[in-house]
């Protein structure tokens, strides 16, 4: 049966033509005849190297880390955490950059161990002693931390982060402690140093396209120099002394001003209640008088008596009194205390027994 005639009036292609041009396309690669089995032993390895050499292209990115993909040394992307495949080399290769890692830059010392600050830190004098803006000397150590904001700009715009770091961090320093006086760097002004200079490191670092990411600034020493330390701790502890003198005798002024004011404040009630009161009784007595006087128009002679009585009862009232007896017979005192009698308890005479 011949084949059918397709659309347009075409035959479609045999299948078994087509294997075997296949065929003879690959044997013509393949060794002759005789050498069969190692033409297919070759075309294995061949087949097999090719795969191994594409399986080399999976790699994993950890949490901590950014893959950088690079065809032929140019970038061309970055990949997060996970399984990820790029081309085998030589095509693409990939690196990979730890992000999450604290790298720390140490200037005007170097620590003995990483990322401590011990006694036995070697000093770095050339990195430490700064000007001040009042042509003083300062003795400064401190300490950069930093990491990997963006990590194709970390691989490529900088040749070596870590120097580039500490150069940008010391001439920030410098610039900042030549701007201010000697006493406030050594004294209040350390937070706002290192605010300031945490803003410019990362505002010089991003004009790099660095990548770098400046995550604390810590002043970890700011002293004079050692040849005049002894000196300059006498004027702080004298300092010190008087600010303490200063504030004892603040403390004491807030004591004793309060409690003047408050003494005069209660001397000026008193004065003025004794005012009202003196006040008070004069009017009291004016009233008096007037009403005495009214009553004695009407009748004179019996207000005078009257008040004769009461102005003796007032004076003989409150003095001692004596009373002598012209009757009394000669040797015998005429003296009657009348004072101790009127204070001592009346006698009672003695009960008589029961006959």
């Amino acid at each position: 049966m011949g084949p059918r005639p397709g659309r347009g009036g075409s035959t479609p292609p045999d299948l078994d033509e087509l294997l075997r041009r296949g065929r003879e396309r690959i044997g013509a690669w393949l060794p002759g005849p005789g050498h069969s089995d190692r033409g297919r032993f070759l075309v294995l390895v061949l087949l097999l190297g090719v795969a191994v050499w594409l399986l080399l292209g999976l790699y994993r990115v950890q949490t901590e880390e950014r893959g950088v993909v690079l065809r032929f040394g140019r970038f061309v992307e970055q990949t997060g955490e996970g399984i990820h495949y790029h081309l085998p080399y030589p095509i693409e290769h990939v690196v990979k950059v730890k992000v999450t890692r604290l790298n720390r830059v140490e200037v005007g010392y170097r620590s003995a161990t990483e990322g401590t600050r011990s006694e036995t830190a070697r000093e770095v004098p050339e990195e430490s002693l700064m000007l001040t803006g009042d042509e003083n000397i300062v003795d400064v150590h401190f300490a950069v931390m930093w990491v990997i904001d963006n990590a194709p700009d970390y691989l490529f715009h900088v040749q070596d982060p870590q120097d580039t770091v500490k150069a940008v961090s010391e001439s920030v320093m410098r610039e900042i402690v030549g701007r201010m006086a000697l006493q406030p760097v050594l004294t209040e002004a350390r937070d706002d140093i290192e605010l300031s200079a945490q803003k410019m490191i990362q505002h010089v670092l991003d004009s790099y396209g660095a990548g770098i990411g400046i995550r604390s600034v810590t002043l970890l020493r700011v002293d004079p120099p050692k040849e005049v330390i002894a000196a300059f701790r006498d004027v702080q502890a004298a300092r010190a002394d008087l600010e303490r003198q200063r504030n004892e005798a603040e403390a004491y002024a807030n004591d004793v001003i309060p409690r003047a004011r408050g003494d005069a404040a209660q001397i000026e009630q008193e004065g003025e209640a004794y005012k009202q009161k003196v006040i008070a009784r004069a009017q009291g007595d004016t009233q008096r008088f007037l009403k005495i006087m009214v009553e004695y128009r009407k009748a004179p002679a019996v207000t005078r008596e009257r008040l004769y009585l009461e102005t003796m009862e007032d004076v003989l009232g409150s003095g001692a009194k004596i009373i002598v007896d012209p009757d009394v017979g000669r040797g015998v005192v005429p003296y009657l205390p009348l004072p101790a009698l009127s204070d001592s308890p009346p006698s009672v005479p003695p009960k008589k027994a029961a006959p």
